[in-house]
Order: C-alpha cells, then structure tokens, then sequence
C-alpha cells in the first residue's frame, strides 16, 4: 500500500484486533494496559479521520458528501473539519466552542428556571445589557410560562463556534411543549445573545 493513509488504516485495524482478541488469547494481559491500547487506538482514528476529511477535500469532495459519509449535515461536518477564514484578518478562525460554554448554559437555564432574573442579566455583555432587563427577562419567560405550562428540565446542551461567539442550544421541556434555549457566549464567558426558540422537530399531538 503507497497510500499513507491505507497505511494508517491497515494498522489501526490490527491494533484493533489484537485489543478485542486480548480476552481470549492472552488472558493474563493487564485489562489496563488493553484500556490504554484501546485509547491509543481511539487517539489514532481520530487522526485518521481527520485526514481523510482533508484528502476528500483536497480531491473535490463537498462538505455535504462528507457529511453523508459520516451521518451529519454539511454544516456538522464543516463545523467539525472546516478551517475557516476570518475576512477581517485572513487568519484561520477557531472553531473550537468555549470549553465551559455546555456548563454556563445549563447555569442560565437554571436560573431562569428559578425566576432568579438578575443573576442572568449581570452575566449580559454590553449590548445585552442595554436591550434586556431584569423585568423584560422575567416578562419574556412568563411568555412562555403562559404557551406552554410549567417548566419541567432540560437536555443536554449543544456547543458551536461562530466567528467570536460559543452557540449553544439546549432542549428545554414543559408540561404542554417543547422549546429550544439558544444562549451565546463571549470568550470572556459574558452573554451575547439569548434566545428561547420553539423546537421545530416537536411532532404535534
């Protein structure tokens, strides 16, 4: 195989055998040390992925025929393997979210849920600051309170990267609907933007 990537791959795959083999042929061997072996492999995989997203690229491959291989839509893929170009300086944008941006949402979730107003608003960057207040807050999840009944919990939240700003949208759940909390952070883990969004894949009953 000239391929380096054949290469790669023929490799991880007898790596991977002799780590599911491990049970059964060799059943004195450390079941640590097959753990480490298996994140080794993981490590490894990942890589590969990786370069074979950017070998399909460099050979004309689109992001949705990416996304089709890998199960997601081309905006998953480009979020996940695509090196955008800032247009204000040239360099390459992160993509990478705000490493705590899962925990600050489900934090404002909280406090919302819990009518505690200010605590949300003094985490609001300038902007935020000047369009939303402690009583327009509270008046606009009233709003909601009065569509679709008492809040009950939230999902899991989701995390994307946009140019400067972590996005994240998390399923939130009340007695007669769903909706979708969509709160954006700031590097500086000040909030940029939020949102309580119907959930357009609720199936109406």
């Amino acid at each position: 195989m000239n391929d380096p990537l054949s290469a790669v791959a023929s490799r991880l795959h007898h790596d991977l055998g002799a780590i599911l083999a491990a049970p059964v042929l060799d059943a004195a061997r450390d079941p640590l040390e097959v753990l480490h072996a298996a994140i080794d492999v993981q490590s490894q995989a990942a890589s590969l992925v990786d370069a074979a997203v950017a070998q399909a690229r460099a050979a004309g491959s689109t992001w949705r025929d990416i996304g089709d291989v890998l199960g997601i839509s081309r905006q998953a893929a480009f979020q996940r393997f695509g090196k955008p170009i800032d247009p204000r300086t040239g360099d390459a944008m992160s993509t990478a979210p705000l490493p705590e941006a899962t925990t600050l949402a489900a934090t404002v979730i909280d406090a919302l849920a819990s009518a505690r107003w200010d605590d949300v608003v003094t985490r609001f960057d300038e902007q935020m600051r000047a369009a939303l207040t402690s009583s327009g807050l509270s008046a606009a999840w009233a709003q909601i309170i009065g569509m679709a009944g008492s809040y009950e919990r939230h999902g899991d939240p989701q995390a994307t990267r946009a140019a400067d700003i972590t996005i994240t949208n998390t399923p939130l759940t009340f007695e007669a609907g769903d909706f979708i909390a969509r709160v954006s952070f700031r590097d500086d883990t000040s909030i940029a933007g939020l949102y309580i969004l119907p959930d357009d894949t609720e199936v109406e009953r």
